[in-house]
This record gives C-alpha cells, structure tokens and sequence, in this order.
C-alpha cells in the first residue's frame, strides 16, 4: 500500500468515523424495519400511549434545541448587537439542521407519513397541530434562506448571495415572529388534556412557559455549541471567531440568567394559580422540585457567577446542564408526567429500537454539520465578502 493510500485509509477509519458508521447502519436496519412492519415492530406504543420518545425528545426537544438560529439573529440583527455576528451563522445551521431533523423524526412516528401534507390540503385549519405545522413548514424555509449565502459563497455565485443577504433583516424579523407561534404553540397543545397532564405541569401558562424556556434553550445551545465547535472545529476559524467566542459566551450567559430568573418566576406563578401547593410533597412534586431548583435556578445563578467572575469554564457547564434541563422538562410534560394515573404496568418505556432511531437521527445531524463546517464558510469570513455580511 502507498503511503498515500495508507494515510487516506487512516483518514478514513477515525473513531468518530466508526462510531457514527456503525449507528447510521443500525439506523438504517430499523427505519427498513419500521417501514416494512409498521409501527408495532419497532415502538412501545399503544392506544393508551399514542406517542413516545419520537415526539417527546425529536420533536419537544428538537424545536426547543433549534430556537439559537431565531435568538441570536434577533439579538444580531434586530437589537444591533454586532459584536455577535460570529456566532449568527453557527447558530442558524444548528437550527436549520434541527428543524430539517424534526421533520424527517416525524415521518417515523407519524402511521402514514405521507399524509404530512394533509393540513395544507384539507380544512382544519383552527387545530393548533395546523399552525405548528405550517409555521415549521415556514421557519424551515426561512432558515434555509438565512443561511443560504453561506453556500453561495462557496459557491462562488456573488450576485445570488447580494440577494440573499439584502433578505437578512426581512427573514429574521419573519423567524422570529414565526418561531414565537409555534414554540408557544407546541406548549398549547397540552391545554387539551389536562386531565391527562400531571396538575403541577399543566398550567394555563403553558405557551409562555414553552416560548420563554425555548429562549433559554436558544442561548445556552449557542454556549454548548460554541464550545464544541471551538474544541472540534478551530482549525476552521478565523481570528474574528476565535477573538469573539468569550464576548459571546459572556453575553448569552447574561442573557440565560435573567430570563432563567424569570422563567422561575412564572413557574411559581403556575403552581399559585393552580393552588397545587400540596402535591410537592408527593414523588411527582419532588421530581417537579428536581426540575425546577436543579434545572432552573441553579443554572440562574451559576450562570451570574460564571459572567460575574468571567469563568468561562463554569458557563460552559451550566449551558449543558441547562440544555439538559430543558430535555428533561419537554419530557417530564410529554411522557413522564403525561398518563401518570394510569398503573405502571401501562405506562410508556420505549422500545431500544425507539432509542436508537432517535442517536441515528442525532448522528446525522452531527455528521451534516461537520460536512458542511469543514467546507463552507461557516466559521470564518469568505475572504472575498469580508464586512459586506
């Protein structure tokens, strides 16, 4: 073998290589298998658990992952804080990729998927799952246009990108007003079933809570992927990217801790309402409480201790706890605290198989990413379109 070809094979046969090959290839068996024999081959659900893990963590979780791309263009572009520009490309990709990712998730869940364009096609349009659907619909085009002259660059098509970016202002004021109808209205879904939803989740609030704590989830997956990419990725950047990442993680971390102080705020504010004082003796109140001081006001004040005494190191773990946080809330409100006065003998555990088709979905999203990163510019400045962005 040449040297050469030695080294191409080496180049080839990396850890991260192996290690997503082989979850893509289970993956794929089981999407064979989830499409030839349905459903009940692959999943744990019933008549009396409908949905599972595909929804709970693909979709709730997915959503609320994805919210960087409208936080950070807002905060860049509509707020005029330039001095996070760097991280506006990042972020979009990360919620592009994210959105994209939700939707083929649903087409696993979803009996007949080629029924997803129904709620264009028929009436029904005051169903809140019609909004959700055309503002996912909608978000993900407009993601796709907000991170569109990256490619052209690339690309090298210098009129088509002039075009895209004279759209930026446009698309990220649509982004935002669009993202604002349909992460409050993944929460409002719930309002239906509140004799199914556990009394300290449910609340009248819940579009505010899923909006609120999706900003939340923007800013401090921005801070985890920031410090993934810087880890993964520096070789890639610029010293405009490599300069601005503290200014970055400092202001989002500011950012997370006030509007985690708040979000606290308001999920008191829910129990009052309810008058559910009571039921946070019981063992859903203590993992209510997990959820709340552990999640929520913790990472508040560690995020201000992280900013006050500029330790990077400190927000950087708060931003994946918090991202932790925020799956284990979607959850609790779709799974764990859904169906919970059925017995335990009818309660939903998912099936590996489920499992593992959600780490295949994740893989891909990181195996796209990583293409795209290592060859458009995404972590630094074209050096022909440099200050024109």
């Amino acid at each position: 073998m040449s040297g050469k070809a030695a080294n191409n094979a080496k180049t080839w046969f990396t850890p991260f290589n192996v290690v997503s090959g082989a979850i893509i290839i289970i993956g794929l068996v089981i999407t064979i298998l989830r499409f030839t024999r349905g459903l009940g081959a692959v999943t744990n659900l019933s008549d009396d658990n409908p949905w599972g893990i595909w929804i709970g963590f693909d979709l709730l979780v997915g959503v609320a992952l994805a919210a960087g791309g409208y936080v950070t263009s807002a905060a860049v572009y509509i707020f005029g804080m330039k001095k996070y520009h760097s991280a506006v490309r990042p972020a979009v990709l990360t919620g592009f990729l994210g959105y994209a990712l939700v939707v083929v998730a649903l087409n696993y869940d979803v009996g007949r998927p080629w029924r997803l364009p129904y709620p264009f096609i028929y009436q029904g349009t005051t169903s809140f799952l019609f909004e959700v659907a055309a503002c996912v619909a909608l978000y993900l085009t407009v993601l796709f246009l907000e991170f569109l002259p990256a490619p052209l660059e690339w690309l090298g098509l210098k009129k088509a990108r002039e075009l895209a970016v004279k759209l930026t202002l446009v698309l990220t004021v649509l982004g935002v007003v669009i993202s604002t109808l349909h992460q409050s209205s993944l929460g409002a879904i719930f309002l239906i079933a509140p004799s199914k939803l556990h009394p300290l989740w449910y609340s009248p609030y819940l579009p505010t809570f899923f909006f609120i704590s999706s900003i939340i989830a923007g800013l401090s997956m921005v801070i985890f992927e920031s410090t993934l990419s810087h880890h993964y990725f520096a070789d890639k950047m610029d010293e405009v990217h490599l300069s601005e990442n503290e200014g970055v993680t400092l202001g989002f971390a500011k950012a997370a801790s006030l509007v985690l102080a708040g979000y606290f705020m308001i999920k008191v504010m829910g129990i009052a309402e309810g008058n559910n004082w009571h039921l946070l003796g019981t063992s859903y109140g203590l993992w209510f409480l997990v959820e709340l001081i552990g999640f929520v006001a913790l990472p508040s004040f560690f995020f201000a201790v992280g900013v006050r005494n500029k330790d990077l190191t400190l927000i950087k773990w708060t931003a994946a706890w918090t991202v932790l946080g925020i799956v284990i809330n979607r959850l609790n409100i779709c799974l764990i605290a859904f169906n919970w006065q059925l017995p335990s003998s009818q309660r939903y555990f998912p099936n590996w198989m489920e499992i593992a088709i959600s780490v295949f979905v994740v893989t891909v999203g990181i195996v796209v990413f990583r293409f795209i990163v290592t060859r458009m510019p995404v972590f630094y400045e074209h050096p022909e379109y440099k200050d024109t962005h």
